[in-house]
Order: C-alpha cells, then structure tokens, then sequence
C-alpha cells in the first residue's frame, strides 16, 4: 500500500523549505541595495511569510521584488517598498499604530513584528479584502493586528492618538483627519501625487504639533478611495 499522506507531507515540507530560502535571499538583496538598514527590519521581513499572503496563482512569485495582485483589484507592495517604508518610518516596539490600506495583510504582519508588543490598527475599504487580511494574519500566527472595515482616509478616531500613520495608497494631498490623529513626534508615511505616480512622503509632527515635511523617493500605489481620496 502507498503512503500518499507520507509522500504529500514530504512536499508540502520541501516547499515551506524552499520559501524560506528565498525569503533569505530576498532580504540579502534587500540589505545590499540599502532598503534594510536596520536589524529590526530586517528580522521582521525574514520571519513573516509572504507566501501567506499572496493569492495561489502567483505564490511561487511571492519573493520577487515587485508588487503583485490580489484581491478587488488591489496589489500587494513590493518588497523594498515595505522596508523602505517601515525604515523612513523609525519604528519602535510597544508603539500604536494606523494603517490606511490592509490589502492582504502583508504590511501590518511586517510592522506588528517591529512594534510588537504594540498594536497595529489596519482599514480597508474593500470588504473581500478585509476577510482576506484577517484570515492571513490568523495564518501568520499574528495577534497584534486589528483589521477594520472603514474608510481610512479619515483616520481612525475612537483609538487615536497613533505614534505612527502608514498609508499605502496614493493620495491626491494628506488627509487633515490623519494630521490630527497624529500623536506629538509622530510620523506621517504617505504617498502623495496623481494617480500615476507618487511622491512618498514624511511627515513628523514635534512635541508642540508644528508640522514639517520630507520627500522621499518617488512611488507608484493603487488609488485611495473614501472621503480623502480619489474622485
């Protein structure tokens, strides 16, 4: 009698291997073009699997440095585009902070690692997408992640004020809500531009709440919608 089981065990164990391998060579790429500059970074995209959070079609891409599709029209960012952002934005464990745009989940996982045992408040507006991100996170063993059905272009009110604002969709200009959502030296993450390409953008309020901006790279995200966003 054949052991199908056995044999099928044996697979699923030589593919979780090969991810891993990939993953490890992602980040050395990553670290050698100076999108990871930093050990926590660098420990947090090594131990989040992004084959989990990638649709079936394309997990065998899941460690090439570019974004790829997901649900509702949406994509999941790039590699050196998550490092990037989670390095300009200065991270720190034990931190609260907003996501504007889970998508699959993959971001909020990364950051949850750097912050941990802080919380990682995420929203999306496109309800498949928001199923999709919980039940990724709940794979990834993540339990610092909060998904939330809500438009995110004017923050998250009831749970403010947040030490960091990451919003991973283009913006035509930066969301007032988000400003004062802001807790005193915190940081601002966005993209802003058309809906061609971006600039991203930092912003940092001081302990008085002046306001001061940084550009920093240009970027191409998928459109925010809601209130703030695209018409």
């Amino acid at each position: 009698m054949i052991d199908y089981s056995s044999g099928s065990s044996g697979s699923e164990s030589s593919k979780v291997d090969d991810f891993t391998k990939q993953r490890e060579r992602l980040v050395e790429r990553l670290v050698k073009r100076g999108y990871i500059r930093s050990r926590n970074v660098r420990e947090a995209i090594l131990t989040v699997p992004r084959e989990l959070f990638v649709p079936d079609l394309v997990r065998m891409d899941a460690y090439a440095d570019r974004p790829l599709p997901i649900r509702g029209g949406q994509t999941i960012s790039a590699p050196h585009m998550v490092s990037e952002m989670c390095e300009v934005a200065e991270l720190g464990s034990g931190m609260k902070v907003l996501e504007i745009g889970a998508g699959s989940g993959y971001q909020s996982a990364v950051m949850s690692r750097i912050i941990h045992p802080g919380t990682v408040f995420t929203t999306e507006v496109v309800p498949e997408l928001v199923n999709t991100a919980r039940n990724n996170i709940v794979k990834a063993g993540i339990e610092n992640v909060k998904v939330i059905e809500h438009d995110g272009s004017i923050g998250l009110k009831d749970s403010a004020p947040f030490d960091r604002i990451m919003v991973t969709c283009a913006s035509p200009g930066i969301p007032s809500p988000l400003i004062k959502q802001l807790a005193p030296e915190g940081i601002l993450i966005i993209p802003v531009g058309d809906l061609y390409i971006q600039t991203l953008t930092l912003v940092r309020k001081d302990e008085r709440g002046k306001i001061r901006h940084e550009k920093k790279m240009g970027c191409v995200f998928v459109p925010m919608k809601g209130k703030h966003g695209f018409k």
